[in-house]
């Protein structure tokens, strides 16, 4: 479906000339838009180095928030007003950010949360080149919060999830505060795909693995009490996403531009410390469905038994999982060798876990099944790291996978070129109130 822009025409308006333009998402904030862009405003004309517009871009608002927008559109020379039917804050800033013709362009949240004195340290990387992305971090050195435990938790839970499974550098994937250079956005903004709060993480992971630099700006952030965010189906969502990046990725299916003109790095997993985070991720998933397995098993079978059936069943996802994602190895290339050495190292944590059941026995003839749920988790880390080292000196050694070429296909679909034009994913209609002077 093609795009279709609507917008309203002003006689007063001149040729726009920003070096920056900041667009603030908005749906349903009519009581706090226009003192939130009011201080912007002022804020930014009190001696901000670059030429600088704002964009409120109202996504499927229903209290009067666009009647709002429309009145500071027209009070204020350097705001613009832009109203889509449909919410979803992904889906306003890749519209309005592949309509921008400034050199930057960034996003806040109409709360303020992040005090404003970090948007020069944040574009001004972008501007001198040094940088692709900048992005605002509540959880960096630097960075002063304030703000609930529980939200303060599921942030860094969040995080923490992002770099064990998909390898990123950044450390505050959500933070709403982000600026990225609009011929950078032009490429990597056609291909993502959600237009609600995982946008923002899927649109960082792009950039990562397209070579981009991302800077990273420590703020000082005071939570809004008054958040409109359901923390439980955003929760769900972002799980959502990481899962279709994961698989992207491990299948080698994630759409990278090349022509970024960053210097591509590989992105299959190397050093050790990304090994043993990723290597810990899988431990723990594993380590959950061992237990589940050996409790529904338990009372038809004996204690071993159920041990070794239950080893058995995770080691084989196990090793999949690790050999995908912790070491980065694609492809059928020496699949089923892998699987095989993987079941040897199973039978070194099937030997240890056994011992260690025997071991209980010895001191205690009849053991509750509490504490051999606990002697096994035990046996079970101490196999782990066991497990870690033969994966990483014997079964998935980097030599023994010769690499595979790859058709230019398997990079997805074809991004455009710097220069290009590039139209969103999707088409929404736009109604665009001008700025008045």
């Amino acid at each position: 479906m093609s795009q279709v822009w609507q917008p309203v025409a002003s006689p007063q308006v001149s040729e726009r000339a920003f070096q920056v333009e900041i667009v603030v998402p908005v749906r349903n904030e009519v009581e706090q838009l226009a003192a939130s862009i009011r201080r912007l405003s002022a804020y930014l004309r009190a001696g901000f180095p670059f030429r600088t517009g704002i964009t409120i871009a109202d996504n499927g608002s229903s209290d009067g928030t666009w009647e709002v927008a429309e009145q500071l559109s027209a009070e204020l020379p350097e705001v613009r007003a832009v109203h889509l039917d449909q919410p979803g804050r992904g889906r306003a800033l890749r519209s309005c950010w592949l309509d921008s013709d400034a050199e930057v362009v960034a996003y806040m949240d109409v709360d303020l949360s992040s005090g404003l004195e970090a948007l020069l340290p944040l574009v001004a990387p972008l501007m001198s080149g040094h940088s692709d992305v900048a992005i605002g971090t509540r959880l960096a050195r630097g960075a002063r919060v304030s703000r609930g435990s529980r939200r303060e938790v599921i942030s860094r839970c969040y995080n923490l999830l992002l770099q064990v499974i998909l390898d990123v550098g950044f450390t505050d994937a959500q933070c709403g505060f982000k600026a990225i250079r609009t011929d950078k956005a032009r490429l990597l903004l056609p291909l993502t795909q959600d237009n609600a709060w995982f946008f923002d993480t899927e649109l960082l992971v792009l950039a990562e693995r397209a070579g981009l630099r991302v800077h990273e700006v420590p703020v000082d952030w005071i939570d809004d009490p008054d958040s409109t965010v359901h923390v439980y189906n955003t929760a769900i969502d972002d799980l959502r996403g990481i899962a279709r990046l994961s698989w992207a990725i491990s299948r080698g299916k994630l759409p990278v531009p090349r022509d970024t003109g960053a210097i591509h790095m590989s992105y299959a997993i190397k050093g050790l410390p990304g090994q043993v985070l990723r290597f810990l991720g899988i431990g723990v998933v594993s380590l959950v469905a061992y237990v589940v397995i050996y409790l529904l098993l338990r009372p038809v079978l004996s204690a071993e038994a159920a041990n070794a059936v239950s080893l058995f069943v995770t080691a084989v996802a196990n090793t999949a999982g690790n050999r995908r994602i912790t070491f980065g190895i694609r492809g059928r290339v020496y699949a089923a060798r892998h699987q095989l050495e993987g079941l040897i190292v199973f039978g070194v944590g099937l030997a240890v876990t056994t011992v260690a059941l025997e071991v209980m026995r010895a001191g205690v003839p009849h053991p509750s099944r509490a504490a051999e749920v606990t002697v096994l988790i035990i046996a079970n880390l101490l196999a782990s790291m066991v497990r870690f080292v033969m994966y990483r000196s014997w079964v998935f050694r980097p030599k023994q996978v010769p690499p595979e070429p790859k058709p230019a296909a398997s990079w997805g679909p074809e991004a455009p070129s710097l220069g290009e034009s590039a139209t969103p994913a999707e088409s929404p209609t736009l109604g665009i109130s001008s700025p008045a002077g």
